[in-house]
């Protein structure tokens, strides 16, 4: 299967959300309202609908929480383990890595969702939701953790307020409890679903910048070379030690590849970090994702 190729559409939305937000009146104020709609309706929609048309095979669902768990400590463990590796300690303040660290390990939701239907359609999308759901708490924990002195916010709170995890337990209780989307209300809710994945690619390129990356040089390759190599790598490793079947795999080596969170920026400029430089490195990411994904996917695979 050519990766690239398959990827291409995905990627394609991401630049002409990047056209669009630069060169014609629907600009950044336009398109943070967007991600805003997205985050907060549509993409629980999506996740409940993906979760529940699929039935959950307890044991194999237990096994690939297993592995997206141990991948989500993997990376945050390698993120935080920078200041530490050879000749890195002195070439970047201990503040500008508390900020930018979560670059190593996060990732775009809405990225993955729509390869994730590309690659397997409805079962795809159930694995992957799943993995969303029970990775975002690791995820906001590990980011939020280091800058949480200037924050001052709970942290159960944020993660109860949370719509992807809140989509995400709402489709597994219902999914379990035997629930069935009715034939009348199909048809709204996978409309809500194929917008979310349309406009959340195209929020994302709408937010590339590039113009702070040169504020920690080393830091930002050694964040990126975690989060679009050595991850994938790892994600390897943990489908053959969970035993996870073929669609797992793929899925979770895909979910490794990801680019970054967008709103990465958002949460290190809401705590008083450099958010010019977060949302340079969100945007190389974003550009790497089209190089580690058929990777992750092709190769490794």
């Amino acid at each position: 299967m050519n990766y690239a190729q398959l990827l291409f559409p995905d990627f394609s939305l991401i630049l002409i959300g990047y056209l669009v937000c630069r060169f014609t009146p629907l600009n950044r104020p336009v398109w943070t309202q967007v991600e805003q709609l997205v985050y907060f309706l549509f993409f629980p929609v999506l996740l409940f609908q993906s979760i529940v048309k699929s039935p959950l095979d307890i044991g194999a669902a237990g096994n690939l929480v297993g592995a997206g768990w141990a991948l989500g400590l993997g990376g945050i463990a390698m993120a935080y383990s920078v200041p530490y590796w050879p000749g890195f300690k002195h070439h970047f303040a201990a503040r500008q890595h508390a900020g930018s660290a979560q670059i190593g390990f996060r990732f775009n939701s809405f990225i993955g969702l729509a390869l994730a239907d590309k690659l397997a359609g409805a079962p795809g999308l159930a694995v992957v939701a799943l993995l969303i759901g029970v990775s975002v708490p690791l995820m906001n924990i590990g980011a939020v953790w280091p800058m949480a002195r200037h924050g001052q916010r709970g942290f159960l709170a944020e993660l109860v307020r949370n719509p992807l995890i809140i989509g995400t337990a709402g489709g597994l209780l219902a999914n379990l409890a035997g629930f069935h989307m009715p034939d009348w209300l199909e048809p709204t809710v996978s409309r809500i679903g194929g917008a979310s994945l349309a406009l959340g690619l195209m929020a994302a390129g709408a937010g590339m910048q590039l113009g702070a990356l040169n504020h920690a040089k080393l830091l930002g390759v050694a964040l990126l070379l975690i989060r679009h190599l050595l991850m994938p790598v790892l994600a390897l490793g943990l489908s053959h030690l969970f035993g996870l079947n073929p669609l797992q795999s793929t899925i979770l080596l895909m979910f490794a590849a990801l680019p970054t969170a967008s709103s990465c920026y958002v949460l290190a400029a809401r705590m008083g970090y450099d958010g010019a430089y977060v949302a340079a490195l969100v945007t190389a990411s974003t550009v790497l994702g089209m190089v580690s994904l058929p990777l992750a996917l092709g190769l490794l695979r």
